[in-house]
């Protein structure tokens, strides 16, 4: 940005007149949303450019900041559930369960068999809808629409498949402390083999559309590239971590619910295309972890059907929930990396203290030292791929 300058005169060879402008420059701040689609939410990120490449980001959060933990001090364990859904809402199934978790790791609860495998095929089914809006979104980012709509095609599908189970298509409320809300209705498990034997067919379509496209390629590949020190210095979760070539799963390495009784891969970005670490890599970490996904809930299905009889889904559980005076942290694997409760109980009906780890939140942090050195066009690249959900970084 031209910021003024003087005109010098100097006598050119031949003793002709020439005229020099003096100019001086400096980086020009822009600021990128919060209103901009491609943050994804209410994000707005102030970057200092010097013409195309970015000298500095400044990620400034907190627009849609609900006090959700002090919330929770306020209301009964219960009353808290549906907070929790609004953290991630593409995630809602998982928030429910992270948080269930702690409560009854607290309160020392037992869940019935029936629940924890319906509990597993809820989280593995939420994590296919929620890396579908990211397939999506993410090619519109880049400025190809279509595949947002092939992804909602299928993820219409989920999501009625959540409402015939507890009536809702966004936000569930459906497992809490000690159980799950109701049993799967008749007809519920068949419709969902059907899902996983389509999803598969579609998850073809999906890679030739987008993942193989040689403009997309070019726009991901070497860009936003976290070395895997980095990503573990920030504390990356979830696929930004994975995609940085660091095996790191909680659903692998701390097994939780029945994990440890399925078989999955744990998939990791290669440099396949480009650098180990790129954007491309993070984002097909996703693609890869959907198909996995069906792979569980294949063997959820199996186990819940063969093990387990219909109607056997409660637990120790008390109606009026009151935790002993104690102290517990759960993590769990949500589409976008572990979310963290650590709860402090001091006996009541509600908790003392309830401090949430985000899993968007924590990953955005190393947008400032990953946007510096890139182009502008590239920042909307890399946000995507970290693929953020504000209403969970903010919470």
């Amino acid at each position: 940005m031209t910021t003024g300058g003087r005109i010098q005169e100097h006598m050119a060879g031949g003793g002709e007149r020439e005229f020099v402008l003096d100019v001086r420059t400096q980086d020009m701040e822009i600021n990128m949303g919060p209103q901009h689609p491609s943050t994804h939410g209410v994000l707005r990120v102030v970057i200092r450019a010097d013409g195309e490449v970015l000298t500095k980001a400044t990620p400034h959060m907190g627009y849609i900041h609900r006090c959700a933990e002090k919330i929770a001090e306020n209301v009964n364990y219960d009353q808290f559930v549906p907070y929790t859904d609004r953290y991630d809402y593409l995630a809602a199934m998982n928030n429910n369960l992270g948080y269930a978790l702690v409560v009854e790791k607290a309160a020392e609860l037992e869940v019935a068999p029936r629940a924890t495998w319906i509990r597993m095929m809820v989280a593995e089914l939420n994590r296919i809808g929620s890396h579908l809006i990211a397939f999506g979104t993410y090619g519109m980012d880049i400025g190809a629409f279509t595949p947002f709509l092939y992804g909602f095609r299928e993820r219409e599908w989920m999501m009625s498949l959540f409402e015939k189970l507890c009536g809702a298509r966004l936000t569930y409320s459906y497992v809490f402390p000690g159980g799950i809300a109701n049993d799967v209705p008749p007809g519920w498990l068949d419709e969902l083999k059907r899902f996983c034997d389509v999803f598969e067919k579609k998850w073809v379509e999906y890679d030739k559309l987008l993942t193989r496209n040689k403009i997309f390629i070019e726009r991901t590949k070497d860009v936003g590239v976290i070395p895997s020190g980095m990503a573990l210095d920030y504390g990356l979760t979830g696929p930004c971590l994975r995609g940085s070539g660091v095996r790191y799963d909680l659903r692998e390495a701390q097994p939780y619910l029945f994990y440890d009784q399925v078989s999955f891969d744990v998939p990791v970005g290669i440099g396949e295309v480009g650098t180990q670490g790129d954007c491309w890599d993070r984002y097909y970490v996703r693609m890869i972890e959907m198909l996995q996904s069906v792979r569980i809930l294949r063997q959820c299905i199996e186990r819940c059907e063969k093990d387990t009889t219909p109607g056997e889904i409660k637990g120790n559980r008390k109606k009026t929930l009151r935790v002993p005076a104690t102290e517990a942290y759960v993590g769990v694997e949500n589409p976008r990396g572990e979310l963290g409760h650590y709860l402090i109980s001091d006996g009541t009906d509600h908790p003392y203290r309830l401090k949430v780890r985000g899993p968007s939140f924590c990953n955005l942090s190393v947008l400032e030292e990953l946007l510096p050195g890139t182009m502008i066009a590239d920042a909307v690249a890399i946000i995507g791929s970290i693929d953020i959900v504000l209403g969970e970084v903010d919470r």
